[in-house]
């Protein structure tokens, strides 16, 4: 009897320390494992990003999907000579209309209006004299027809206009406007009957002036009563109607 329950305890020990491995092993339980933690989850690119941390990204350039603004300011020049243009010359004959038709009715410019001035034109013989007459009045004034030129004390009469420099429309002068007019000496021949001038008078249509205007040169001009002439007021000088 005492052999036979002995041999219970024991089969009953044995089935006991079976069962607890069972139980250990299914649980992971192993002996090896024991006291050990489990290995930390590997860290995913969305958490390591800053978006996921909450810091803001710091751009080094434009953002992504745009471009660099390269297109030139507007109305630059696109190429090199482009936009630009240059003045063509007056045509022959052709002279400046008064922007303003109230410009027309302007007042005649008197000689305290303008600033009257001499200079020769071309080389030798300086044969032509230019006259400007700049407007020093502060307002428009006009000036018509030609400017009344008396060379010599002995000449009573005023040097005479050539027909052909006659403008189509009056000479209208804005504020600090000037206007011209070609004045021819002589004939530039050797022999001509030629006085010397160093200064002249000069009347304006309306019968203002006379202003007394400086011959150019340091010896003054050579006049041939014979031969002068004067051109009409004009805003320029123009091939043909001032070739005299």
């Amino acid at each position: 009897m005492r052999t036979t329950h002995r041999r219970r305890t024991t089969a009953l020990a044995a089935t006991g320390t079976a069962a607890l491995a069972l139980v250990l092993t299914a649980c992971g339980g192993n002996p090896a494992d024991s006291g050990t933690a489990a290995a930390p989850a590997p860290t995913t690119a969305a958490q390591s990003t800053p978006a996921a941390t909450g810091a803001t990204p710091t751009s080094a350039g434009p953002a992504a999907g745009t471009a660099p603004n390269t297109a030139a300011p507007s109305g630059a020049k696109t190429s090199a000579g482009a936009g630009t243009s240059t003045p063509s010359a007056r045509p022959t004959g052709a002279t400046q209309a008064p922007a303003d038709p109230a410009a027309a009715s302007a007042p005649l410019c008197a000689v305290k209006d303008v600033a009257i001035s001499a200079a020769l034109q071309g080389g030798p013989p300086y044969t032509h004299l230019v006259l400007t007459a700049k407007n020093t009045s502060g307002h428009s004034c006009r000036l018509s027809e030609y400017p009344r030129i008396r060379f010599l004390e002995s000449h009573r009469e005023n040097v005479p206009a050539v027909a052909k420099s006659r403008p189509a429309a009056p000479v209208v002068l804005t504020a600090g406007a000037p206007a011209y007019a070609l004045v021819k000496l002589s004939d530039g021949g050797v022999h001509e009957n030629n006085e010397p001038v160093t200064a002249f008078s000069v009347a304006l249509d309306g019968g203002s002036g006379p202003a007394t205007v400086k011959a150019p040169g340091n010896g003054g001009i050579a006049v041939d009563p014979a031969a002068w002439a004067t051109g009409y007021w004009t805003y320029e000088l123009r091939n043909g109607a001032d070739d005299f």
